[in-house]
């Protein structure tokens, strides 16, 4: 059997070095980490001019505690009026006003940022400098979507407290599904990533990945490492980094700037997994519970229902809900098929907004 792997966010304590020891890379601040994705050909793509275009709008994201102690990430400038996408797990040191957030630019200057909105299940979060980041460009966003296999990145950002740090890589996979557990025993869940061997440590957590036009498609975010002796997460990059797609980190991002929150729409039933008596395999979702009047309720589930499809996949594990509720907004539809007492269902659920 192969080696094992651990999925673990990317934090980067001051000063740098104490980083070197693996327990304080998990002592609970997050580092940015930035990937640029060139062109077809990899040897195409100038990671000196990817930079020189890019670095400007990328920033270091720096929380400090009313004691001294200190951590950083990474994000970028996307959107006018200051605001910055990083990730969740870079600044929740101070939601609730625990400690100060502030923002370092590639040209060494400083201001002070204010938490915007942050979403623990997607790990994202946008902050806002005070001094609006002073005509710093914006970092134009692209299409995950169009990202491919074995297109060249380049991973821009500030492992160990490193700002400007620079490496390239390629797209070594894509819609990846990473489960990173915190220190709190809670999970985020980063949906469809893009995964990358761009060299990204602890310190990169909320840069840019963007591609040689230096459009961003992905917030690059965690990273799987194989297990010391002690069983718990080992060193830095091995080759194995994941980032959340554009697609999904701006819808969130906006929904943060506009309300402070992200809006999961709810799908409206419970389930859990029904193995098969002959293979052991799952056969589907056993429905426990169904929201009165709610999305499921209003499509014709039932409790006791089995679900054999959900979303245009096998149903085949109860996190499946979880990220139907991440992946899609209230109002879209999702198709589901069911079995009850014997006879084959289909249907589609409106997904409803989290007061419904």
């Amino acid at each position: 059997m192969g080696p094992v792997t651990q999925a673990r966010s990317l934090l980067g304590a001051w000063p740098w070095l104490v980083a070197l020891l693996v327990a304080a890379l998990l002592g609970g601040f997050v580092g940015a980490l930035t990937v640029v994705a060139v062109r077809d050909d990899p040897a195409s793509c100038s990671a000196t001019s990817v930079a020189s275009d890019v670095l400007p709008s990328v920033v270091t994201v720096e929380v400090t505690s009313p004691g001294g102690a200190g951590s950083n990430g990474t994000g970028a400038v996307y959107r006018s009026g200051g605001y910055i996408l990083t990730n969740e797990h870079v600044i929740s040191a101070a939601v609730g006003g625990g400690a100060s957030v502030s923002v370092r630019y590639s040209d060494g200057t400083t201001s002070a940022a204010t938490i915007v909105g942050e979403d623990f299940a997607t790990d994202l979060a946008v902050v806002r400098a005070d001094d609006r980041a002073d005509g710093r460009p914006l970092l134009g966003i692209g299409d995950s979507g169009a990202v491919r296999v074995g297109q060249a990145v380049i991973a821009l950002g500030a492992p160990l407290g490193l700002s400007n740090t620079v490496t390239k890589g390629i797209v070594s996979a894509l819609g990846r599904y990473v489960p990173v557990p915190s220190d709190s025993g809670r999970v985020a869940h980063l949906l469809d990533a893009i995964q990358t061997d761009a060299s990204i440590n602890p310190g990169n957590s909320g840069g840019p990945l963007v591609d040689c036009s230096g459009r961003q498609v992905g917030v690059n975010t965690a990273i799987s490492t194989v297990p010391n002796a002690e069983g718990t997460a080992g060193g830095g990059s091995v080759g194995l980094g994941f980032a959340i797609p554009t697609t999904i980190a701006t819808r969130i991002a906006d929904q943060l700037v506009k309300s402070g929150r992200a809006d999961h729409p709810v799908i409206g039933f419970a389930a859990h997994p029904v193995a098969n008596a002959e293979t052991g395999r799952p056969d589907g979702l056993a429905v426990t519970a169904v929201l009165p009047d709610g999305p499921a309720a209003q499509a014709g589930l039932a409790a006791g229902d089995l679900v054999t499809e959900l979303d245009g996949g096998a149903a085949t594990s109860s996190e499946q809900l979880v990220l139907v509720s991440l992946r899609h907004e209230a109002g879209d539809t999702v198709a589901v098929s069911f079995r009850r007492d014997g006879s084959e269902h289909s249907a589609k659920i409106t997904l409803g907004s989290p007061a419904s």
